[in-house]
């Protein structure tokens, strides 16, 4: 009987040591990024952002609080709010409006400046509420790498 209460006890803890080596190990390892990304405004890329400057130049339009709902090799889609300068009487005068959007990426191309990388070249916004007084309901961008 003691005999078999030290094999068990060197078992245990022969368990737990083995298990305290490999839990760190596991823990440290880092998700692979994703081949296929966005490519922002300073020519970064980007995988699943919350906002995304869609105005390079001046700012005027940019999504926020982005939630993605796929981020496939293929397409990506999500859904985010579109921030959007009205330019009344002129830009530097405007206000910001904040009008929610679903958002699909698609068209991945070789992304030249990063070999074995995809990058989604085109941007649709659907307008799912209100949407601004000068635009269609969905609009379509190509994007830049």
């Amino acid at each position: 009987m003691q005999r078999l209460k030290l094999k068990t006890a060197v078992l245990i803890c022969a368990v737990v040591s083995l298990a305290t080596a490999v839990v760190p190990a596991s823990a440290s390892t880092k998700p692979k990024s994703p081949d296929t990304v966005v490519v922002d405004c300073f020519s970064d890329p980007q995988a699943r952002p919350d906002t995304f400057l869609i105005a390079c130049g001046d700012g005027n339009s940019i999504l926020t609080d982005l939630r993605w709902s796929a981020w496939k090799p293929k397409f990506a889609t999500g859904s985010g709010l579109n921030v959007l300068n009205d330019c009344r009487p002129y830009c530097a005068a405007g206000k910001f409006h904040s009008y929610p959007v679903a958002v699909r990426l698609d068209r991945p191309e070789p992304w030249q400046k990063h070999s074995g990388k995809q990058h989604y070249t085109e941007m649709r916004l659907v307008y799912t509420g209100h949407k601004p007084p000068q635009m269609p309901r969905e609009v379509t961008y190509r994007l830049w790498n």
